[in-house]
C-alpha cells in the first residue's frame, strides 16, 4: 500500500474549497447525448433507482472530502428539469482575485443549471470583486461550458481548449481576454474516432504532473505543442491511453486536504491507472478514488461533479 503524500505547500492549482449539487431527478440528458460519447442511458436500472443512487453518490463524496479536510459547500437540486445539475463545472468558475464567470450553455435544458443562490453564498463566505457573465452569448448560438470545456493552468495561466461545439472560439477569446489565460487549442479525439466533447474528459493539470490523453489529439505537430507546453510548466506528463480516457481516467481533479494535496478522482478512473502512473502522482498527491458509478452514466465524473473555489475566505 503506498504511504500518504507528505505534507505539501498549498498551490492555486488545488483549490481547497469546492461546490457540489446534490440532484433529486437525476437522469442522462437527452439533449447532450449527440454529441458526448461518454453516456450511458440503456443501464437496466429503474429510473427512481438511478435517482437515488445518484443522490447518495453525492452525498458520500462529499462527506469523503470533508473527512480530508475539502470544504464542501452542498446545494440541493429539486427540479426536475435540470438532469445534468449535478456538474456545476460547466456553468461558473472561480478565479484568484476574487473573480467569478458565469458561462453560456449549449443545450438549452442546461442553461437552467445557473443559481443565485451558490453566487450569493460565495460573495458571503468568500472575497468576490466582480461577477463576469458570459451566459448573453447564448443568445448567438454561441457556448463556453466553464472547466469542462477548458483544463485551466492557473500557475502558467493557460487555458487546454479541445475544439467542439460547446467552446466557440469567441466566447473563449472573451475569457482568456478578461482572465489573462493564453489559450491552446487543438483537435481531439476518442479511441472510436468520435469528437471530443468536454476537454476535461481527456486532461487533467494538477501541481506537479498533467494526466493527458495525448493520443487522442489528431495533429501530430499540436500534440507535441501540447506537451511541450505542459512539460515546459515544470509538470511531468502522465500520457493516458484511450482505454483509460473511456474510463474516466482524465477527469480527475486536484484538491487540497488537510494533511496532502489529493487527486479526486472515481474508483473506476483510478483502477484503469498503472502502477508507474500512480507512483508519480502519490509523489506530491495522495489518490483519493470515489465511488460514482451512476453518476458517471451522465457522461461525466469527478472533476465534473467539482466547481472549485480559488477564492480567498472573507
Amino acid at each position: 500500500m503506498a504511504m500518504p503524500a507528505v505534507r505539501m505547500h498549498r498551490s492555486i492549482q488545488a483549490p481547497s474549497s469546492v461546490v457540489m449539487i446534490r440532484p433529486q431527478h437525476f437522469s442522462s440528458n437527452p439533449l447532450t447525448q449527440s454529441d458526448n460519447a461518454f453516456q450511458r442511458s440503456d443501464v437496466g436500472m429503474s429510473a427512481e433507482r438511478i435517482r437515488q443512487a445518484a443522490y447518495d453518490e453525492v452525498t458520500e463524496t462529499a462527506s469523503v472530502l470533508e473527512s480530508r479536510g475539502v470544504t464542501v459547500h452542498v446545494f440541493d437540486d429539486e427540479r426536475e428539469d435540470r438532469p445534468d445539475a449535478v456538474f456545476p463545472n460547466n456553468w461558473f468558475s472561480t478565479h484568484s482575485g476574487g473573480h467569478i464567470a458565469l458561462y453560456p450553455m449549449e443545450a438549452v435544458n442546461r442553461r437552467k443549471e445557473r443559481r443565485s443562490d451558490v453566487i450569493e453564498m460565495l460573495k458571503q463566505q468568500y472575497r468576490v470583486q466582480d461577477v463576469i457573465d458570459y451566459s448573453g452569448l447564448e443568445a448567438d448560438g454561441l457556448s463556453l461550458e466553464g472547466t469542462g470545456a477548458m483544463v485551466l493552468d492557473h500557475l502558467d495561466r493557460v487555458a487546454y481548449v479541445a475544439r467542439s461545439r460547446r467552446a466557440d472560439p469567441i466566447a473563449l477569446e472573451r475569457f482568456c481576454t478578461h482572465f489573462n489565460f493564453e489559450p491552446m487549442v487543438f483537435d481531439a479525439v476518442d479511441e472510436s474516432g468520435t469528437a471530443i466533447y468536454h476537454t476535461n474528459v481527456m486532461m487533467c493539470i494538477a501541481t506537479e504532473f498533467a494526466m493527458f490523453g495525448v493520443d487522442g489529439i489528431v495533429d501530430a505537430d499540436r500534440r507535441s505543442t501540447v506537451v511541450e507546453r505542459l512539460t515546459e510548466s515544470g509538470r511531468e506528463v502522465i500520457a493516458l491511453s484511450n482505454r483509460q480516457i473511456a474510463e474516466f481516467a482524465g477527469n480527475a481533479i486536484e484538491l487540497q486536504g488537510h494533511a496532502s494535496r489529493l487527486l479526486a478522482i472515481s474508483a473506476r478512473a483510478c483502477a484503469s491507472l498503472t502502477p508507474s502512473q500512480k507512483s508519480i502522482i502519490e509523489r506530491s498527491c495522495e489518490l483519493l478514488p470515489l465511488q460514482v458509478p451512476t453518476i458517471e452514466l451522465a457522461g461525466g465524473s469527478v472533476r465534473c461533479m467539482l466547481a472549485g473555489i480559488h477564492l480567498a475566505r472573507r
